[in-house]
């Protein structure tokens, strides 16, 4: 029996996202780390939503660069380490009033472990098993249509130019496909944390190679320099 809808008027709509957690550089050259999940991938883009104010997106601004790393399940305390801190000094307003602190060692309270990456001079999280050096392409507003809403949040759509995993995610023989019976991201649903089930059915559109998918953007960043150190 189907079940009969009804409507709702829900404060957010986070049904469910893989956590990312977005390092990037401070102005004093120390590295920032924060939790989010308002972010989707098209080929080897991201679109990440971000509050204005917030440590991440001035460091994005200014250096256009960061990583994204992307914590299994099996970090979730890590992740919640890191709740209710902030980067920024002053905390923001909006962020102050939801229980927020600054918080400068953001590694070191996670208890996550910073590497140099190759290409950006923000760390990468060593424990997580997916980490993304990117650069920022793009900056749009959101909500421009209303005044109350207009400034307070900011798309960065970023292009990866390094994708790094633990070899025991890589699907066995091959050097470009990730098993994902083997990786086990954590999805925040409703400011909840939660892992991600076996799969549960066979899927028509796995039966497209995934190469026929794959964008100029992996050949750009073949040929991107490393960071000279």
């Amino acid at each position: 029996m189907t079940s009969k809808h009804s409507p709702i008027e829900p404060n957010i709509l986070y049904f469910g996202t893989p956590v990312v957690l977005v390092s990037t550089a401070n102005e004093d050259g120390t590295p920032n780390l924060a939790p989010m999940s308002s972010a989707f991938w098209l080929g080897w883009r991201a679109v990440l939503g971000l509050g204005a104010r917030s440590q991440t997106a001035r460091n994005l601004l200014r250096t256009r660069a960061c990583v994204l790393n992307l914590p299994s399940d099996e970090l979730a305390a890590a992740v919640d380490r890191l709740a209710l801190t902030t980067g920024a000094d002053p905390v923001p307003p909006a962020k102050h009033e939801r229980g927020y602190r600054f918080v400068a060692g953001k590694f070191e309270r996670a208890g996550l472990t910073p590497v140099p990456s190759e290409t950006v001079g923000a760390p990468r999280a060593a424990e997580c098993p997916v980490s993304m050096e990117a650069v920022v392409e793009a900056v749009h507003g959101l909500a421009e249509d209303d005044e109350k809403l207009r400034g307070g949040v900011v798309l960065f759509e970023v292009r990866v130019q390094r994708v790094w995993v633990h070899d025991e995610i890589r699907l066995a023989g091959t050097d470009d496909h990730i098993d994902p019976d083997a990786w086990r991201p954590l999805i925040m649903s409703f400011q909840k944390l939660y892992g991600l089930g076996p799969q549960v059915h066979p899927s028509t559109l796995a039966r497209i190679p995934e190469r026929l998918y794959r964008s100029t953007d992996v050949d750009r960043a073949r040929v991107t320099p490393p960071i000279p150190r």
